[in-house]
């Protein structure tokens, strides 16, 4: 039994006894780097970790071409929570808030919350978009409905995060799936979910993967799938800060210049690079032409 603690990797397993199919996600350094880009409240740090961890979670079980993430805006202190992972395995996220925050992020009671799942290619126009029901307080159980309200099949979510580690571990019941007694075990799911529910937020964040499977699932007959790697990263490019000060038009464009001394400056607030562009670039992106001298910094 593999003891290591492995991070920035996700499991596919199936419980082949009780006919469940699962995903556990450990996140270390991709974590540390989204939750280092800003000073974020102990609340705030957490809903954006676990946000993290959902977000490769929910691409264990699907075919994803593009992206998968998780938005939640509302019209209290926290203003944005955004978390993406990519078909590639890159992770990104970010939150903005205003103090003072709520010691307590219960979603339910964040005024005017909205969180969208939205899955596919914003560049090709092939998005999948969905609202989260919020009158969970909680991130996990918000996702649970959401599964059970758009696939009709009971999921059961567990999340957890601190400054060094963000852990998520998602079972889903699949009628007929798994082995032979599968069909026939009515008290199947139950069990899982009661063996589930021993789980600890410390245990959870301090073991690693396979041990945590074969410590609650041994009896399941647990079949765990080659992991996927995950890591850290950002889909900005200058190809699309271009698109964007082209679409903001000519005359703010100037005006930006003109503000700024003949230059533009656009640095992402997801991984912090930065992009330049004189008076040269804009008149090339302006006329059409997105040739440029100017360098990433």
């Amino acid at each position: 039994m593999e003891t290591v603690l492995v991070e920035d990797v996700l499991h596919r397993f199936l419980l082949e006894r009780a006919g469940v199919r699962g995903v556990i996600v450990r996140l270390g350094p991709a974590w540390r780097e989204v939750a280092g880009r800003a000073p974020y409240p102990a609340p705030l740090r957490e809903l954006l970790g676990q946000s993290l961890a959902a977000s490769a979670l929910l691409t264990g079980n699907i075919k994803l071409d593009g992206a998968l993430s998780i938005e939640l805006k509302s019209t209290g202190a926290l203003r944005l929570l955004f978390a993406e992972c990519s078909d590639t395995g890159r992770l990104r996220g970010l939150a903005r808030w205003q103090d003072p925050l709520p010691e307590t992020l219960a979603l339910g009671d964040l005024p005017g919350a909205i969180m969208a799942i939205t899955i596919g290619h914003a560049e090709r126009g092939q998005r999948y978009q969905g609202l989260v029901d919020l009158r969970h307080p909680e991130l996990a159980g918000a996702l649970e409905n959401y599964f059970q309200q758009s696939e009709q099949l009971p999921a059961r979510i567990v999340l957890a995060a601190d400054g060094e580690s963000a852990v998520g571990l998602m079972l889903q019941k699949l009628p007929g799936e798994g082995g032979r007694d599968a069909v026939h075990d009515e008290d199947a799911w139950p069990r899982i979910e009661h063996l589930t529910a021993t789980l600890g937020r410390d245990e959870l964040l301090a073991t690693p993967p396979e041990q945590l499977l074969y410590r609650l699932y041994h009896e399941e007959t647990v079949r765990l799938f080659k992991p996927r790697p995950l890591a850290f990263g950002c889909s900005c490019s200058r190809e699309r800060v271009v698109a964007m000060l082209r679409s903001l038009g000519r005359d703010e464009v100037e005006a930006t210049l003109q503000a700024h001394h003949g230059t533009i400056e656009v640095t992402c607030e997801f991984c912090a690079r930065a992009y330049h562009f004189d008076r040269v670039d804009a008149e090339h992106f302006l006329s059409g032409n997105t040739a440029s001298s100017s360098t990433v910094q």
